[in-house]
Parts: C-alpha cells; sequence; structure tokens
C-alpha cells in the first residue's frame, strides 16, 4: 500500500488580494495579475482552479453560488432549483426536473436550447480524460466514477446509461439518479457549464451522437476546439489568448441575459514574480494582484491600496506529492524519510500562516478532525528510515530526485528549499533538484508522470468531503491515477462515505481513511 502526498497548511492558509485605484487607466478596463493563465478554457478538460474561474465568466452553470456562501445556490441557466417543497424534487430524491429560461444567448447569438443543456452534461461526463473532472458528475448521474474500467477499457453501457440519466422534456432538463446524491445541485453549481451543441459540431468536436462518442473520450489536451476558444452565454467572451504574452483579454458580452457587465474589458496577466507585481500595482498598471501570506506586510501599507485577506477556501494547500512509479518512493522508508525532514510548524509560522492540515478533510467540512495525526520534524526519524530504505541500499547508494513546484508561488518554493536543505544535510550521496516550471507545465508534467516529487494543491469541488477524498486517495482519482498510488481499502472507503447517510457514521469512514493516508505516509 503505497501513498501519494504529504498534506502541509490547509483550509486557512492565506490567500490574499490586493487592490489600487489605477492611474490613468480606462475606468471600463479592470487588469489583475496572477501567477498563470491556467491551462485550457474547456469546461470538460480543467480540473485547476486558475482555469477553473476564467471558464466561470465565459460559461455559467445551470445554478451559482450565492456569493461567499457555501450552501445557498442562485439560478443560473436554470430559472429554478428543484427541491421537494417545489416539487421540482422528487420524494425518493432520484428525480430532478430542472426549468431553463429562454432568454440566453451564447456568444455567437444563438438562443441556448434544452438539448444544449442536455449535450453540456453529457459532454462533460463522457470526455472523461484521465485525472479529469468527469468523475464529479458521473459518480451521482450514473453511479460510476469513470467510463472506462480498471484497464482503462471503454464500457460500452456508458452512454446508454448516459441517455436514460440525462433527458428533455420541453423546456425542462430531466436527471434521473440511480441513488439520492445530495450534493447534487452544488455540483452543478461549478461543473459542466453551458455549452453548444451545433458550435461543438461545427468546430470538430463530439456531435452528441451514440455512433462517434468513443472518439472523444479520454481526449489528449489540446484536441478540442474549446481549448482555446469559447461560445458561452457568460458575462464576457474571449478577445484574445496571448500565451507569448502571457495574457487573457476578455470583453463585455453584451447580449448577456442578466444585463451586461460594468466593465468593458478584463485583463488577466500571469506574473510570476511578487517584486514586479508590486510594482505594477504601485504605478497604477494593475488594479489586483494575488499575493502569499509572506508578502502582506510589504503592500498592505502601500497608498491607496486594500489587502484582502483569509478569504474562504476549501483546499488543502500545498501539498508535497511523491510518485509512486518512481525509485526510490516505492519504498514507505524513503517516503518517511522526507516526511519527518519538513519543518510544518516552521513553515507555517513563517512563510504560510494558516492551519495545519491533519489529513485530506479541510476544516469546515464534515469528517475535519483537528487531533488527527500528523508528523513533525525529526532529523533523526528521517535518517533511520533512510538508513533502513531498501535494505540499506538508499543510505550506500544515496539518490537524486527532483522537487518541482509552479514558478513565482513563493510558498511552494520555500517548502522545496526546505525540503532540500533537510534531506541533503542528512547524507551527502543524496541530492535534491528544484524545478520552477510554468503552471501549465507543471500539470503537463504530472500528468505524463515524468516528475518523482512535486508541490501543488488542491480545492474541494463542491462543499463536501468527497471530492477531496475522491481526488486524493481513489485509485481512479485525480492523482492516485497519474502518479500510481491505489489502496483497495481506501477505495472501498471513498465508495462508502459517499453513499451513507448518516453524517455520524460518514465521519467515521473519513476517520478511517485519514487514518489509512497517515499510515500509507501521506499527509501530515
Amino acid at each position: 500500500m503505497k501513498p501519494r502526498a504529504l498534506l502541509l497548511a490547509a483550509l486557512a492558509g492565506f490567500l490574499g488580494a490586493c487592490t489600487r485605484a489605477p492611474k490613468g487607466f480606462d475606468a471600463g478596463t479592470y487588469t489583475y495579475l496572477d501567477l498563470s493563465l491556467g491551462e485550457t478554457l474547456d469546461p470538460a478538460w480543467a480540473s485547476d482552479s486558475t482555469s477553473h474561474y476564467l471558464i466561470l465568466n465565459l460559461y455559467e452553470p445551470l445554478f451559482a453560488f450565492d456569493g461567499g456562501s457555501t450552501d445557498k445556490l442562485l439560478a443560473r441557466i436554470a430559472s429554478k432549483i428543484p427541491t421537494r417543497e417545489n416539487g421540482l424534487l422528487s420524494e425518493d430524491g432520484k428525480t430532478y426536473r430542472i426549468p431553463l429560461r429562454k432568454d440566453v444567448r451564447f456568444h455567437d447569438g444563438s438562443l441556448l436550447t434544452p438539448e444544449d443543456a442536455r449535450y453540456s452534461l453529457l459532454r462533460f461526463m463522457l470526455q472523461d480524460r484521465e485525472g479529469g473532472p468527469s468523475s464529479l458528475l458521473l459518480t451521482p448521474l450514473l453511479g460510476r466514477p469513470s467510463t472506462r474500467d480498471a484497464r482503462g477499457r471503454l464500457d460500452p453501457e456508458v452512454f446508454a446509461l448516459a441517455q436514460k440519466a440525462v433527458r428533455v422534456d420541453g423546456d425542462d432538463l430531466i436527471l434521473t439518479l440511480p441513488q439520492p446524491f445530495p450534493p447534487l445541485a452544488s455540483i452543478l453549481a461549478s461543473c459542466a457549464p453551458a455549452v453548444s451543441k451545433a458550435w461543438a459540431a461545427k468546430n470538430g468536436d463530439w456531435d452528441g451522437s451514440a455512433a462517434t462518442w468513443a472518439r472523444y473520450n479520454n481526449p489528449k489536451k489540446g484536441a478540442s476546439p474549446f481549448d482555446a476558444r469559447e461560445n458561452g452565454t457568460g458575462p464576457f467572451t474571449l478577445e484574445s489568448l496571448d500565451h507569448a504574452a502571457r495574457q487573457v483579454t476578455l470583453a463585455r458580452f453584451d447580449g448577456y441575459w442578466r444585463a451586461p457587465a460594468r466593465l468593458k474589458r478584463v485583463i488577466i496577466k500571469a506574473v510570476e514574480e511578487f517584486a514586479t507585481r508590486k510594482l505594477m500595482l504601485q504605478a497604477g498598471e494593475a488594479d489586483s494582484i494575488l499575493i502569499d501570506g509572506n508578502q502582506l506586510a510589504q503592500v498592505k501599507d502601500l497608498p491607496g491600496v486594500e489587502a484582502v485577506e483569509n478569504l474562504p477556501m476549501m483546499q488543502a494547500n500545498p501539498i508535497l506529492f511523491f510518485n509512486f512509479k518512481a525509485a526510490p518512493l516505492a519504498d514507505k522508508d524513503v517516503r518517511l524519510g522526507f516526511a519527518y525532514a519538513l519543518d510544518y510548524d516552521g513553515f507555517i509560522r513563517d512563510v504560510l500562516p494558516g492551519t495545519r492540515a491533519t489529513g485530506l478533510v479541510p476544516p469546515g467540512l464534515l469528517g475535519y478532525d483537528p487531533a488527527g495525526r500528523t508528523y513533525a520534524l525529526d532529523l533523526e526519524k528521517a535518517k533511520e528510515h533512510f538508513q533502513k530504505a531498501l535494505g540499506g541500499k538508499i543510505w550506500k547508494q544515496g539518490f537524486t530526485l527532483a522537487v518541482a513546484y509552479n514558478a513565482g508561488n513563493v510558498p511552494r518554493e520555500i517548502l522545496a528549499r526546505i525540503l532540500k536543505q533537510n534531506v541533503e544535510s542528512l547524507n551527502p550521496k543524496f541530492k535534491v533538484e528544484l524545478r520552477a516550471l510554468k503552471w501549465a507545465e507543471l500539470l503537463e508534467a504530472t500528468r505524463s508522470g515524468t516528475l518523482p516529487i512535486f508541490i501543488s494543491g488542491w480545492s474541494a469541488d463542491y462543499p463536501d468531503p468527497h471530492p477531496m477524498a475522491f481526488a486524493l486517495m481513489h485509485s481512479r482519482g485525480n492523482y492516485p491515477s497519474e502518479q500510481g498510488y491505489r489502496n483497495p481499502e481506501a477505495d472501498a472507503l471513498v465508495d462508502q462515505a459517499l453513499r451513507e447517510t448518516d453524517a455520524a457514521k460518514r465521519a467515521a469512514l473519513y476517520a478511517r481513511l485519514q487514518a489509512i493516508e497517515f499510515e500509507d505516509v501521506p499527509p501530515g
């Protein structure tokens, strides 16, 4: 049983932005500086938060969260939110009738139809790229996390099941579930936003037919027209996407059904260096910038600047991930050596203030255990485990392992440097190489399994422990499927906890899952 990740600071870790009134800028243009542009514009491909935030300005889902609320929803493409009280959710919780708005237009001027809404859900599920987001809807709507079996073979029954689960009746979308799934509306508030079936087929994507769906299953990156183009219904359209300049420009969509946005244009630039972001903010060349907790003191007192602090995030960040297909990381003692070589308390105290993660469930969600077992800095224990690894061969022969992180993410860089310094101090034959990669490069490298160790994070897709548990511990989830982690008991616990309706029993299942996390050497 091999682990996958080492969780560090979780939910309450600082995420912030600083804003100011720009000097001499067009009042209708807003410029934001981030670390990256995200990886894709395709709603069915994206699993990174940077891409997701951009997509939700171009497209709209059926529902939306009301501001910062994690439980109150608003109707968007849908005109009503199904409940038992309004008769749109069946008494057994298995059938949702979702009335759709009739006045929603795509950016090309065409009206959104119920068939477009149906196609959007089907495409999101059936594209199902390895490690992608499709399981978020496959699980509740089809009762399985993938369109493929454990050997990667396409399940021929999936299309018929999807057709049965997602139907159109007049102006309504009908969803039929094999079992009740209370968080479904929350998932539909962020996943599978409305796309145009006609635009997709015209531009070379799936045409919606049974005869062709398998051809578009598990596609390669960039294979879809949705990757770098769009035709959504959101408040902004894509004006330009310039990877060379590392800039995305969005323009106001005047045909937006809710009323045009106040801003005429939004510019998003990827600027990895904090010093450059800070100077651009001071010079009025940016309206807001992303900052880390250790940078707050350098910007919060600047004239005209407001720091927006401690934005709530249901996430574990950063996480140190191990690739278990890469020797010598298959040996548990090697992973334990790394686990005891990190100064967790010092990192949180001096670099990224927040709450220490005690497992995959962030604070505020069912199953979070503030007293969960964690690792602590202990270089003697680290040395003992490295000496035991592979029957003593690791200690005698040494190793050279790369640790990658996304360029410009200062806390992750510092974490990598702490790890390098402590591990190399134990044995002169231990070499830890640091690699700063652009965000898209890091994501591609993690999917291809070419990185032995990398530092990233993970956010819950909806306010429930399941998306964290599945993504981080289930063999069909994002990181286990890419990094070679498989524990049958963990798989069973994730599946059982999802079906359990008793909150106390469900919390107990997540407690056992997080114990496996600790035992397998992950999270601490």
